[in-house]
């Protein structure tokens, strides 16, 4: 949830075809997509991004594509077929490679387990990677997943519902002084140690809407604000739930191992905390002779793209290449 303004997925809105990636030029111009490469998409998502990449490979390339969110993946597979073909697509051990397209491989799983994943094969081969860090318009749009203050829902919040915690978990039953750190650390909410204490005093909270309306009680938007009350608490929760800046991180180590020279990395970012860590990384990589540096200062959405699609307001992207 980008700061200054009201709750909304972050990476995708809605325009004529349901799907919209933010800044998908901008993202797709620096990944600088090679005919024939091997790239990741390490956040699939509904396939937006990957789509671009896939139309840009051709044969014999290869694009892997992550998510953690097996239904969002199950409509990126759907969505890549109508376009890429079954025969190109991998299922399982299965492939068969299709004339003009490329292999799309998509597995279920964290951006994080790229660092460790024991079916790489692919160590110094991948020409890019595209991560666009956040939440999509499917999880915030579905009330039972829980990520959305907006609607009524269970606290569930987890980007993968094979995880075992669930915000409803954190909630109820940390104590509260390590919940207002959580609130304070991840949502940057200077008000965390009222809203916690507000918390463990409602217990138990079991809905979304319990949550949000707990949450306003204790700390009223202040006349300068433009978001609502619960956002950096519901954002805080949502991050801490999904382990988002430690898998973020991994990525970003992991980076400079996978990535041949030349090969690039490209990543949309969508709040200051993240916005810091791959700022650092980046630059942490050009002092050490890993990377050269493509934006100087992170690319941010037209106000075009904004107005046909508000959500792109907070997007940051920052992109370098690896030497």
């Amino acid at each position: 949830m980008g700061e200054g303004s009201t709750e909304t997925p972050q990476g995708v809105g809605h325009g004529q075809g349901g799907h919209v990636p933010v800044l998908l030029k901008e993202a797709i111009d620096f990944l600088a997509v090679r005919r024939g490469g091997t790239y990741i998409d390490a956040t699939v998502g509904l396939g937006g991004h990957s789509l671009e990449i896939a139309k840009r490979l051709g044969a014999p390339g290869h694009l892997i594509g992550l998510d953690k969110d097996p239904k969002a993946l199950e409509i990126a597979r759907e969505r890549l077929e109508s376009v890429v073909g079954r025969r190109s697509l991998v299922v399982g051990q299965e492939q068969d490679q299709q004339l003009d397209w490329p292999t799309v491989e998509l597995r279920h799983g964290s951006f994080a387990d790229l660092a460790n994943d024991e079916r790489r094969t692919t160590k110094d081969k991948i020409d890019g990677i595209l991560a666009d860090i956040g939440v999509s318009s499917l999880q915030f749009g579905d009330p039972a997943r829980g990520f959305s203050f907006q609607a009524e829902g269970p606290l569930d919040m987890r980007m993968n519902p094979m995880s075992e915690l669930t915000a409803e978990q954190v909630v109820n039953q940390i104590d509260e002084r390590e919940l207002a750190d959580l609130i304070y650390e991840f949502g940057e909410e200077r008000r965390s140690r009222r809203i916690a204490r507000a918390i463990v005093r409602s217990r138990p909270i079991l809905t979304t809407a319990q949550l949000a309306a707990v949450i306003s009680t204790a700390a009223r938007s202040m006349k300068h604000e433009r978001i609502h009350p619960a956002t950096r608490t519901f954002q805080a929760l949502r991050i801490f739930v999904n382990r988002e800046l430690d898998d973020l991180r991994k990525l970003l180590e992991a980076a400079p191992q996978l990535l041949k020279p030349g090969g690039r990395l490209v990543v949309i970012s969508f709040h200051s905390l993240e916005d810091r860590i791959v700022k650092d990384a980046m630059r942490e990589g050009a002092k050490e002779g890993q990377y050269k540096l493509l934006t100087k200062k992170p690319v941010t959405a037209s106000e075009e793209e904004i107005d046909r699609n508000p959500r792109a307001r907070s997007a940051k992207m920052r992109a370098a290449e690896r030497v």
